[in-house]
Formats: C-alpha cells, structure tokens, sequence
C-alpha cells in the first residue's frame, strides 16, 4: 500500500488525502496550524461560496490559464456538489451562480470534511510544520522539532501567501523550490486597491452599486459590478476584488493602471447630462447640494461638487451647462490612479506560484521529480471571486490524491 503524505491540511489538501485514501492509499496529513481548514471558515463572508456553476475556464488566470481545465474537467462542478452532498451539505445556489451550504455556514464544510478524514481513518498531524523534505529511494519530510516522517509520494498543498494568518506564508514554494522547481512572480490577488488622492477619508464607508472598469491607457482591460465600498485608502468590495489582480500585474510591469468608477452605472455621461437637464428643472429654488440628495449617496455630495469645483451653496438656477457636463461626467466617469494594493494579510488568493509547465495537467505530478505532486493555490493557477478558487482546490486536490495512488 503507498503511503501519501500530505503537506498542509486546507482545502485541497483534505480533498487530496480523501481522494488518496479512496484509492487505496495509507494517508497522513501535515498540518502546521493546531486544525484543519483554518482557512475555509473565512471563505464567502463566513458562508463558504464553495463552488460556481457559472464556472468557465476564463475564470482562471496565470502564464498558462489553460492549465486547469484537465483538473477541473476531472472533478467538475457537479461532481463537487453531488461529493458535498453525499457528506451532508445540500447546496443553496444564488442567482450568480455561487454555491453556499443551505447552513450557510463556512463549519458545515470544514465539519464534514473532518469527519469523512476521520471516518477514512486518514491520519493527521497538527502542528507540524515542514521545513525540509528529500528525496532517496522514498520521500523524507522533516519537521520543525525533528521528527522525520516516511512516504512514497507527497502532495504539496500548502497553499500561497494569501491570508498567512491561516499559516500560507509560502513555505511551500521554498519547498518546492528544493526540489528544482520555478516559482512564477506572486503577488496579492483578490484584493483592495490603493487609489491616488485626498477624496477618501471624506467618503470612507460610503458604499454604491457601481460599475468599476481598470484601464491600461486607453485599452479597457476588465470590468465589473456591484457593491463598491470607498475606504480610507482607496476602494473595496467584489468589482474591485475581481479587477484588482489585472491592476497589480499591471504595476508589477511598471505600468501605471487607471481605475474608472460609475458612481450611476445604468447611465452614459450624454444620458445623464439629459436627466439632470431635466431633474434641474423643477429645482430652481434649491442650492446644487440639495439638488442632489435622493440621487446619490448624501455623503458623496459634498467631497464630489469639492472635486470638480462646484460651490455647494450654488442655486441651481444659475448653474452652466458647463458644471452640468462636470457633475454628469464625475457621476459616470470618476477616474483613478491606482497606487497599489493591500497586503498579503488582507488578499483572499495569490497570484503566481509553481510553474505549471513543470506539472503534469492530468495528474498534477512534477515533471521534475516522480511522486512529488501538488494541489491547490501553490500552483500559478487563480481565480476569480465567486468561488472559482475552492473549485481549483477541490479538483487539483481530487486529481493529486487520485494519481498518487498509481503506481
């Protein structure tokens, strides 16, 4: 019987052992943290957005975002749903496509997953972290207090450097990197972005249904929206989650990326110079400040007429059509530059990672070294918001353990 060792116990590496296990396999997993899935009770606000079944291959993103569709072709959305229920979560699916557990609830996922590794009798030990692995006849995996562990095979799912307060601070690619593989450049994907300008501390909290684009240029590069919250730094919330891995590999280029917001996203800058034409109107007798509350967050008045120039106090009877273009333009058209982005501590996914023309796509095993596998977010795969990223991790972790078993 092999024995299959797994390094890190999240969400592709217990979907690996328990894939390993149901092939055959004698099944240990090395996890640094004092538990499992650490990780998993933060996914979807604490809901566990667990899969998508809008889910493309465009979802994905890294230097060959093809890369996962063998994976994902393996162990697809439905299989996901139906494995999930079989342990015990019935799906409640939201109009977007995002697949929660009917709990609503991150520890429904987490709980059933622990209690088919157990009822598997997969072994696990906590709080082993690895610092060193080798390889002779058979893997070695050393730990931080010395103990030595033995297996024929070993899976690598360790995770990125996203949320290293769930222990991803990218040992893995240190580990990775011992046995001769590359690591593509990483860098913090779905999260904040850091903007250009004084408006936000005036605005912070405020949020708006927007639309968000990111801009190279002129060159459109991605667009999105929904809830868009301003910050004290900048900007938040899923459009700008979705965007903001474009935007950070734009600055890792030297480039320097333009944020564009529509505060009003259902109307072009023509349309809505027309309406306020027409909503000024039967306003003549109220100051331009007062000219706009029921439009647009009350909040956003103020900081928005100081942007463009426009005294507050202004009566709408005598404003230009002039300021009507500058009120119509901010309203649809609020440029940014984009400075940066948050923190590791603060991205959900990494960007970047162990290089996927090292890897076998069908089997998720090195190409460089036989029984070295890897599952989940220490590849150069990502993806995007809506539970695209934990798809990944399931199927890379199914496809891992599965062909760890093979001789």
């Amino acid at each position: 019987m092999q024995r299959v060792l797994v390094v890190g116990g999240g969400a592709a590496g217990m979907m690996a052992a328990i894939s390993a296990k149901n092939h055959g396999a004698e099944v240990t997993i090395l996890e640094r943290n004092n538990r499992v899935g650490k990780k998993i009770l933060a996914t979807g606000n604490g809901r566990c957005n667990y899969t998508n079944i809008n889910l493309s291959i465009n979802n994905y993103h890294g230097k060959n975002p093809k890369f996962p569709y063998s994976c994902l072709s393996q162990l697809n959305v439905y299989d996901t749903i139906d494995f999930f229920e079989r342990l015990g979560i019935a799906p409640f699916i939201e109009e977007n496509g995002k697949v929660f557990p009917m709990s609503l609830q991150s520890s429904s996922v987490l709980d059933v997953l622990r209690l088919e590794l157990e009822y598997l009798g997969v072994e696990i030990i906590t709080e082993a972290f690895v610092i060193d692995i080798y390889k002779d006849n058979k893997f070695t995996v050393v730990l931080e207090d010395g103990r030595k562990i033995i297996g024929d095979r070993v899976i690598l799912a360790t995770g990125g450097k996203a949320a290293p307060n769930t222990g991803s601070d990218g040992n893995g690619y240190k580990l990775a990197e011992k046995f001769g593989h590359t690591i593509e450049y990483t860098f913090p994907g779905l999260v904040q972005l850091k903007l250009e300008g004084n408006f936000f501390k005036q605005v912070e909290g405020v949020k708006i249904i927007g639309a968000a684009e990111l801009y190279d240029g002129e060159k459109l590069v991605r667009k999105d929206e929904g809830d868009i919250l301003f910050t004290n730094y900048g900007i938040s919330g899923p459009p700008i989650l979705q965007i903001s891995r474009s935007a950070n590999q734009l600055l890792n280029e030297g480039k320097k990326p333009m944020l564009k917001i529509s505060i009003i996203k259902d109307r072009n800058k023509e349309d809505m110079e027309n309406y306020l034409q027409y909503r000024f109107s039967y306003m003549k007798n109220k100051t331009i400040e007062t000219g706009l509350i029921g439009l647009i967050n009350k909040r956003l008045i103020i900081p928005i007429l100081k942007e463009i120039g426009v005294d507050r106090n202004k009566y709408i009877a005598s404003i230009s059509k002039e300021e009507i273009k500058k009120i119509s333009s901010i309203l649809t058209d609020f440029r940014f530059h984009i400075t940066g982005s948050k923190s590791w501590n603060d991205a959900q996914v990494t960007a970047g990672g162990v290089k996927t023309d090292e890897i076998n796509n069908s089997t998720m095993e090195s190409k460089l070294v036989k029984g070295l596998y890897f599952a989940g977010e220490i590849v150069d795969v990502d993806g995007d918001c809506g539970g695209f990223n934990l798809q990944w991790a399931w199927s890379s972790g199914y496809v891992a353990g599965k062909s760890s078993t093979i001789r």
